[in-house]
């Protein structure tokens, strides 16, 4: 009897100390983001599963000269991962009856001039088959054809959304963030917060130069939002909160001939506002955001309904965006093969 207490007590404590999955993981982005290095990593990182944190983790400065430091309500300028929010005010308006993704756009901007503004539609817009580069040249190539990635054809949406709507993209956006509690998440129009950190910009010589407040389109580049924030829109958006399951389809689809050669992915497939990777069998959806000063990352694994989201204030080695998003890689990498997205 003695014996079989002291074999319990040995297969308890083996239990108890038995390291968790999440506990490994915890241990190599950790190992990430602490290394030594001459270009620290500066910023949050936040990983979730249907919506509760599994790793969590705040280094360096909101303001470099001050040295006051990160928190994890930092608020962060998010570049493209605007598109996100701006495509699902599109969708709304569609299933709202309120515009036609297949229409020429010249129906909704009647002012434009242009040729192609009879053959572009919304469809091509979402997914930068337009080949508009200017709105007073032709098209980089017949529309729909190709892909070329665009700004100006996110602000042609917020000029659709405008008219549809009667409402700027920036009271449109601001009702959608309040309406589910997006405290942190806001047009460029509408900032009235003190939490935005500083951005910057590592220049030619070394040093680390702050960036004024970018001046980028803000339909497709310019909200600003935080890491718990991001990670509550993932659940709303990729749970059918916020679109209905055909609308949503659409967006979380391949598109034909929406593909590009990303500076730091390679070959990627995009929907409408995101992208759609299947590499290895796993499903990812989610978009990067580049804005001077700020390198954002915001991915989603439906299969396991966990988040990953990285945002740096800091930009380095800007003539190499694998290297400026080095640890965003790092950390998505990791995480992609972990047996948190595998369960």
């Amino acid at each position: 009897m003695k014996n079989l207490y002291i074999a319990l007590i040995i297969l308890f404590s083996i239990g108890c100390t038995t390291t968790k999955p999440t506990d490994l993981l915890s241990s190599k982005l950790d190992d990430i983001l602490k290394q030594e290095s001459t270009k620290p990593f500066n910023g949050v990182v936040l990983i979730t599963q249907n919506g509760k944190r599994i790793y969590q983790k705040v280094i360096g400065f909101a303001d470099l000269e001050t040295k006051d430091p990160l928190k994890i309500e930092s608020e962060f300028i998010v570049g493209s991962i605007s598109k996100q929010f701006t495509a699902t005010l599109i969708l709304q308006a569609y299933e709202a009856g309120k515009l036609d993704l297949r229409k020429p756009i010249k129906n909704y901007l009647p002012d434009l001039t242009e040729p192609w503004a009879d053959t572009v539609s919304i469809h091509h817009l979402l997914t930068h088959t337009h080949g508009i580069e200017k709105l007073n040249e032709p098209t980089l190539f017949p529309v729909g054809t190709a892909y070329a990635y665009s700004q100006i054809g996110y602000q042609l949406l917020a000029g659709i959304l405008e008219v549809v709507e009667g409402k700027s993209l920036a009271e449109l956006s601001t009702n959608l963030f309040k309406k589910h509690e997006l405290k942190s998440t806001y047009h460029p129009e509408y900032k009235q917060s003190t939490k935005l950190v500083n951005g910057y910009t590592e220049s030619e010589n070394g040093e680390l130069m702050k960036e004024a407040t970018p001046d980028v389109y803000a339909a497709a580049g310019g909200f600003t939002s935080n890491a718990y924030d991001l990670a509550r829109w993932n659940e709303l958006i990729y749970k059918g909160k916020l679109l209905q399951d055909s609308t949503y389809q659409q967006m979380t689809s391949k598109q034909p001939n929406a593909v590009r050669i990303h500076p730091i992915f390679g070959e990627t497939a995009y929907g409408y506002g995101v992208t759609v990777d299947t590499k290895e069998g796993i499903l990812q959806l989610g978009l990067t955001g580049y804005v001077p000063g700020f390198c954002s990352m915001n991915f989603y694994f439906p299969e396991t309904s966990v988040s990953v989201i990285v945002l740096e204030n800091i930009a380095y080695d800007l003539d190499d965006f694998k290297k400026t998003f080095g640890y965003h890689l790092a950390i998505l990498s990791t995480v992609r093969k972990s047996n948190l997205v595998h369960n």
